[in-house]
């Protein structure tokens, strides 16, 4: 699928053309022209990527022309990337007054090359020429500028029975609400098919709607093929005309939606709205405001792969259609490849057939596909064996299954689409046995993303492939054992260093789980970076140069244990939105100024104090933080406006952990942490789980326990040795498991902690572990409770 790779690429590569901070940059460089020139050109081919998309699967010159364009669009995404990034630099140093002798060792590399005008001449030049020649060659590949971007295969009501296979559960519960008089606050009311591409959500309208019950129930019956486009207009129209049996024009919507209200009056009617993808509840209610006065129980089935209209008109039970059984499955398959309905008749087939079904799914649509593929060969062993066994899974020639099942791929937004692209570098279940073997056999200039399994001992030949792959954007390791198991994995630093010399486009680069004590310098110079994954190595730090990655937006630094400090010049990751420090137990202390990073959307550790160390004043500005999130050091916070500052009741945290040292000394102030933990609540909706630790306070304040956390399911209270009562957690309406460790001074768990009223509505779990002074607890808890578990 050359063109949708291409199309996304190019619609990135418009948005960076339209930045103001790229047109400064162009002016100031003098390549203003050369951009403006690079922009018409694509202009003029992205016209002709809709007929392309329809050509590439048959024409084979049609899709080498595609291949072209996509890796030109990652050449134009590399040069404008270049120029963003120079723009970063220059913002950066002139806020920082210029760039003086201190900081001179810190300038990137590759700033200090070439002037950026000299190396970006001669790129542009040679990009426009080889673009202009792809544009010459659309007249020989017959490529013309069309609006339509895929041609969808519609259908009708109409249906053969005796093909279809399964699905009677199905059917007798839908005629149930089809025929039956359920309750409902209009006249007519919907009835859903919901599921992924493939199900057979159509078939099962088609046999509903074709029942000779429903007939005879229903007054007036309507099927309508929606697809992606929702033309109210166009659906009225073909409703009316069902109705009514007349083609008549209309001026307007108005008009027609009078007519239509006319023929459905005091009428009980069905119609089928199938394969509807939009998700606008103002164009729905646009599109039934003439239905409001046809008689009581009428009905309306929509098919769809969409829930979020229906969960918005509130439809109750959205259960998603199932794939069929495993006898069903063989069923359908055996009907389209051998023309009976099983394999009674072939039992050497057999288990080649239960393997082609677990490939499939169990799913309608693939099953009927490759039925006919293998019906189309003999019913010899080795046949079906070599057919099992070939690439067709992979192939987009093989009939229509994957044009009928990439629609759902076509409606992804574009930052999907890309994390399907890299999901298939991953593998799945087994070790894939060297990829690289044949890699030498193509261009590896044209490389863009690679993956490779972890193996004990990395030895050099194993990248030597690699070494013209100057145009890799993903250097991704991967293992196909489970993330916490036992192994070891060794890279020696030498192959590390070059590798990195010769991947400078890397966007993704992942050394996760190998003994790697130290990162090289080499890794300041990949500019591009935006993902940057070292975690359970051994690295104890990060270059400084790590702050030159302008553009990084991820470092994932999970269970890096030795790890014991981040980068000074970290603040200069204004891009970075994601940062991963769990489980480093070393690290004793936030980096300068990390409060600056406005991007940051997940911080999952934040360490209060050290030395030029983070105030919890400076989580203000991190406005858009959300996730879970731990925040230690809350001793050193010294005054509780601070802390109220840090306005964490506007940060959508789902999770939040609170700790104090666990280091119960005189210089602890009881009263002013229980000023601290009530200036820190969180906000109430988001919360799913909190834990508070070492908390000095001899009471808890009154938002926690508050009934407000609607959502709150985990809650956890250790070392918490001064409080001499608990809160009110019995009032949670969603708690599902509370653990309290290490409460010194609590001697009774009663009223304080159940409330008056019904308490611990959810609550499953409730483990106690260490309470010394513990003597009276509630018998009304252990009647809540499934599980309770005292240590």
């Amino acid at each position: 699928m050359a063109e949708i790779i291409a199309s996304e690429l190019l619609k990135a590569v418009f948005e960076k053309l339209s930045s103001e901070a790229l047109k400064k940059i162009g002016r100031s460089q003098g390549i203003q022209s050369e951009l403006k020139k690079l922009e018409r050109t694509l202009t003029q081919i992205q016209s002709l990527l809709n007929d392309a998309s329809q050509k590439e699967i048959t024409v084979e010159a049609v899709q080498n022309w595609l291949s072209g364009l996509q890796h030109l669009a990652y050449d134009i995404d590399d040069v404008l990337d270049d120029l963003a990034t120079e723009a970063m630099h220059r913002e950066l140093t002139q806020q920082s007054g210029g760039i003086t002798s201190k900081v001179k060792r810190l300038v990137p590399t590759w700033y200090t090359n070439l002037s950026l005008s000299q190396r970006v001449h001669h790129k542009l030049d040679d990009i426009t020429t080889k673009l202009q020649d792809l544009e010459k060659e659309k007249v020989s590949l017959g490529l013309i500028v069309k609006d339509e971007k895929s041609k969808r295969i519609y259908q009708t009501s109409l249906v053969d029975t005796s093909s279809i296979v399964g699905r009677e559960k199905e059917k007798k519960e839908l005629l149930v609400k089809l025929l039956g008089d359920e309750p409902c606050d209009k006249n007519f009311s919907i009835v859903p098919i919901v599921g992924m591409g493939g199900l057979g959500k159509t078939t099962l309208a088609k046999i509903l709607y074709d029942n000779e019950k429903v007939k005879k129930h229903f007054e007036v019956m309507a099927w309508v093929c929606v697809s992606d486009q929702f033309d109210i207009f166009s659906i009225s129209k073909v409703i009316l005309q069902a109705v009514n049996g007349e083609n008549k024009e209309f001026a307007d919507l108005n008009l027609l939606q009078v007519a239509l209200r006319n023929q459905l009056k005091e009428k009980r009617f069905l119609i089928v709205l199938d394969d509807v993808w939009s998700e606008s509840y103002e164009e729905w209610e646009s599109l039934v405001s003439p239905f409001h006065d046809c008689a009581p129980r009428s009905k309306i089935i929509m098919t769809t792969r969409k829930r979020k209209l229906l969960e918005d008109l509130r439809c109750g039970d959205l259960s998603s259609l199932q794939t069929l059984s495993d006898d069903d499955a063989m069923s359908l398959f055996a009907q389209h490849a051998l023309g009976v309905n099983n394999f009674d008749s072939h039992p050497i087939l057999r288990p080649y057939g239960e393997d082609i079904v677990k490939k499939c799914d169990n799913l309608p649509l693939a099953l009927r596909v490759l039925g006919r593929l293998f019906s189309t060969k003999t019913k010899e062993e080795d046949e079906w064996k070599e057919l099992l066994n070939s690439n067709i899974w992979e192939s987009r020639k093989e009939g229509e299954i994957i044009p009928a099942l990439r629609l759902s791929y076509h409606d992804l937004k574009a930052c999907w689409k890309q994390v399907f692209a890299y999901c298939s570098l991953f593998p799945k279940d087994y070790v894939l046995d060297d990829v690289m073997k044949d890699t030498r056999k193509k261009d590896p200039e044209k490389y863009r993303h690679m993956s490779f399994v972890r193996k004990e001992y990395e030895a050099n030949s194993k990248f030597k492939p690699i070494e013209s792959a100057t145009s890799l954007r993903t250097f991704l390791a991967v293992s196909v054992e489970l993330e916490d198991s036992w192994g070891e994995f060794y890279l020696s630093s030498k192959i590390l260093v070059d590798l990195l010399q010769k991947l400078p486009l890397l966007r993704v680069l992942c050394l996760s789980g190998y003994f790697i004590s130290e990162v090289p310098e080499t890794i300041g110079s990949l500019k591009h970076l935006r993902y940057l994954n070292l975690s359970r190595t051994l690295i104890t730090c990060l270059p400084e140069n790590v702050g030159n990655l302008y553009n990084l937006q991820s470092l994932i630094l999970y269970r890096c244990n030795s790890l014991n400090m981040l980068p000074i010049n970290f603040s200069k990751l204004k891009n970075l939105r994601h940062l991963d420090i769990r489980d480093t137990p070393l690290l004793s202390k936030m980096p300068l100024g990390i409060g600056k990073l406005k991007s940051l959307q997940t911080l999952s550790k934040i360490i209060i104090g050290g030395d030029n160390g983070l105030a919890i004043a400076e989580l203000k500005d991190l406005t858009n933080l959300h996730g879970k999130t731990h925040i230690k050091g809350l001793e050193k916070v010294e005054i509780a406006s601070h802390a109220s500052e840090a306005n964490l009741s506007q940060k959508r945290l789902s999770g939040l952990e609170l700790e104090w040292s666990d280091a119960f000394n005189d210089s602890r102030k009881r009263s002013l942490e229980k000023e601290v933990l009530d200036a820190l609540k969180p906000h109430s909706l988001s919360l799913i789980k909190l834990g508070i630790v070492s908390y000095g306070g001899i009471e808890f304040p009154d938002w926690v326990g508050d009934t407000s956390y609607l959502n709150l399911i985990s809650m956890s209270l250790r070392g918490c040795k001064h409080c001499t009562s608990l809160p009110p957690l019995g009032q949670l309406p969603s708690l599902k498991e509370l653990y309290i460790e290490d409460m010194d001074e609590v001697k009774a768990m009663g009223l304080e902690l159940t409330g008056t009223s019904h308490a611990f509505t959810s609550l499953e779990v409730l483990e106690l572990r260490n309470m010394k002074r513990l003597e009276v607890w509630s018998t009304r808890i252990e009647v809540y409770l499934n599980v309770i578990v005292v240590c």
